[in-house]
């Protein structure tokens, strides 16, 4: 059967052929996106210090004089490499008198492909042979794993150590946040080598520790290009570019990493023209270098210039085509990102990734597109991604926001009866999808059971919690909720948690006191939170604090045709009507004109698209015949049409059938 994506555009429609483009994905996760669920808007930074985290690596020289155990050294590393560790550990069961670089090399196998209990249980046999290199391995595993304690115990308990030793333990302390610990390493240790000090001033300056990791790097005895680039990073990032400048330009010698440093600095500090130009006196490119200036002009908002670079490339991988399909979801045209989508999928190059499937099941869940989401779900499945709990909470978010909350439940239930371990994005997502369709109890109840299965909730789990109270109307307990998340100081509350309040108390009407809330805010109120006391007062009438709501969110953002509509309104619905047409008239003038609403529905594999005043439809004639038909119907139980919302160009027409 022939798929589609649909792409919906006002007033047409354009259909991508889609067959031939299922295929079987198995590329590794390149980005991570816990950012992703967690916050409206993600980045894709690329990484100038990607290679700190800790590697596992193989003895690159055997110097067994055995020839028949230098064979199965190379065969066991060869195979550990391939991450066939079984026929790896097979061989050296085999073995008659394995040396210390076969030990080394089985066990760092086994930690290379995750089992790092299994490589414990090898390294402390009574016969394992064992070197500096080995406990390094092995300390390094445990840092791979996340388990620093583990580390730092068999750290202390090495009866030798080098400067690589050294070395991967300041590294650990830096991945897990223990910059204290990392520093007073550093302190001790015996010998330093570059890679010592690159390893402490790029922890200094990712962390904020600007001054200190600047001494630091006047203080090095020698400095290597890591060094510079490493420095000029920090200061970006900490707002100081125009020092990075300096320190770039000063560089005895630069390579295509560095580059691309500055320009992401440039990107970060939002001087577009300075990246531009700098990327533009390139000696050299590399893909980053692309991927670099395209993610920074649109985390700065230029979808334009970005796209046209992005057109530019001459090779584009799977990061160049998630950060266009990002950035276009980002900003709201979700139906250029399926286009996007649609491309990538028809040639040959890359293939999506995780970062990919989240960012374009958000444009379906946007769009409400659920034949393209159902598509995309098809090739999910056959790819390493359908257990990733990011990509499954996408598709339950986008289910749920299609309409199809039983399919998103259904996906959350499997994923509970499974072999997949659900995560607290998962919880967050079903919350969510309750919240979205109004089902506060229920969300409650998940809300609970997550509690129950020892997840304990963060912010983003708040917001999906306290926005399930609001739109169930269940004020106490969404206050509740509210306190409990500010007596809890491990979670931050944020501007989301204060507008889910404040739209918690306008829709029940109890105005006053969201008002007194906002001034209680210790931080300057958002446009969310004043919109939210706005539409508040548009449901409930209330003329006076919407007057404030309007003034205060026209501040924030002076453009805002809906801020004027909505004001408009609710003098409108008091029966202020000089004061609705002062508002109307001032809208005018300053050239503002609110964006019309646009909804469509798919039948029979054709979508039908319609806007406000729009008759152009091939069946608009018999469309509002059907509307009249109903409309009389309505009128017979006692409907009465609010006119009163109606905008001045339309009320000439008969928009109150509609």
């Amino acid at each position: 059967m022939l798929a589609f994506f649909r792409v919906v555009e006002v007033g047409k429609f354009i259909r991508i052929p889609l067959s031939n483009c299922v295929q079987i994905i198995t590329i590794p996760v390149l980005i991570n996106l816990k950012l992703l669920l967690r916050r409206p808007r993600f980045n894709l930074y690329h990484s100038i210090d990607g290679s700190r985290s800790a590697k596992i690596s193989m003895p690159r020289k055997d110097f067994t004089v055995d020839g028949k155990v230098a064979r199965c050294n190379r065969m066991i590393t060869s195979l550990s490499k391939d991450g066939r560790i079984i026929e790896a550990r097979r061989l050296f069961d085999e073995m008659r008198d394995p040396d210390v670089i076969t030990w080394t090399s089985v066990i760092s196998g086994f930690i290379k492909c995750g089992m790092i209990e299994e490589a414990r249980r090898l390294f402390d046999r009574v016969d394992a042979k064992k070197n500096v290199v080995t406990w390094t391995a092995m300390v390094g595993g445990y840092i791979r794993s996340n388990k620093i304690s583990e580390a730092e115990k068999l750290f202390h308990e090495m009866p030798n150590k080098n400067v690589v030793s050294w070395n991967t333990m300041i590294d650990g302390y830096a991945q897990n946040g223990g910059i204290d610990s990392a520093m007073y390493l550093f302190e001790k240790m015996p010998e330093r080598n570059v890679v010592s000090w690159n390893t402490v001033v790029s922890m200094l300056a990712q962390c904020g520790r600007i001054e200190e990791a600047r001494r630091l790097f006047d203080r090095m005895p020698e400095r290597d290009v890591i060094s510079w680039t490493a420095m000029i990073a920090g200061l970006s990032k900490n707002g100081r570019i125009d020092e990075a400048r300096l320190l770039f330009d000063r560089m005895p010698e630069r390579n295509v990493v560095s580059w691309n440093a500055m320009i992401t600095g440039y990107s970060q500090n939002s001087r577009l023209d300075e990246a531009l130009d700098l990327f533009e006196k390139m000696p050299e490119r590399d893909l980053p270098s692309w991927n670099t200036i395209i993610t920074g002009l649109i985390q700065n908002g230029d979808l334009r210039r970005a796209r046209k670079l992005f057109n530019a490339m001459p090779k584009k991988n799977v990061i160049s085509w998630t950060t266009m399909i990002t950035g276009y979801v980002q900003e709201g045209e979700s139906e250029e990102a399926l286009k996007i989508f649609s491309r990538m999928l028809s040639t040959n190059g890359a293939k999506p990734n995780q970062g990919t499937f989240v960012s374009v099941l958000g444009a379906c869940s946007n769009l409400a597109g659920l034949g393209e989401g159902q598509q995309i779900h098809q090739i999910v499945s056959k790819t390493v991604y359908q257990d990733s709990t990011f990509v499954v909470s996408a598709l339950i978010n986008m289910y749920s926001k299609c309409g199809e909350l039983k399919t998103a439940r259904k996906m959350f239930d499997d994923g509970m009866t499974s072999q997949r371990d659900l995560d607290l994005v998962s919880w967050n997502g079903i919350i969510a999808a309750y919240a979205h369709h109004g089902c506060g109890k229920e969300a409650i109840r998940l809300f609970n059971e997550m509690q129950k299965s020892g997840f304990k909730p963060d912010d983003v789990t708040y917001v999906g919690l306290i926005s399930a109270c609001s739109h169930a109307g269940l004020v106490e307990e969404g206050l509740k909720y509210f306190d409990e998340l500010v007596k809890d100081r491990s979670i931050l509350v944020r501007e989301d948690h204060y507008a889910c309040l404040v739209d918690l108390c306008g829709r029940a009407g109890r105005l006053k006191e969201a008002v007194d809330f906002i001034e209680r805010l210790e931080t300057k109120p958002s446009a969310r939170v004043w919109g939210a006391l706005l539409a508040g007062c548009n449901v409930h009438a209330n003329a006076k604090i919407g007057k404030l709501a309007a003034k205060k969110l026209l501040e924030v953002e002076p453009e805002n045709a809906g801020t004027y509509m909505l004001l408009s309104n609710i003098y409108a619905s008091t029966g202020k009507w000089k004061e609705a047409s002062r508002v109307r008239l001032k809208m005018k003038d300053k050239g503002l004109k609110k964006q019309p609403g646009c909804s469509w529905i798919e039948v029979c594999n054709r979508v039908h698209a319609f806007v406000v005043g729009d008759k152009s439809h091939s069946q608009s004639k018999l469309i509002y015949s059907l509307i009249r038909d109903l409309h009389s119907k309505m009128k017979k139980v006692g409907y009465e049409p609010n006119n009163v919302f109606l905008s001045d160009e339309y009320e000439d027409e008969d928009f109150s059938l509609i």
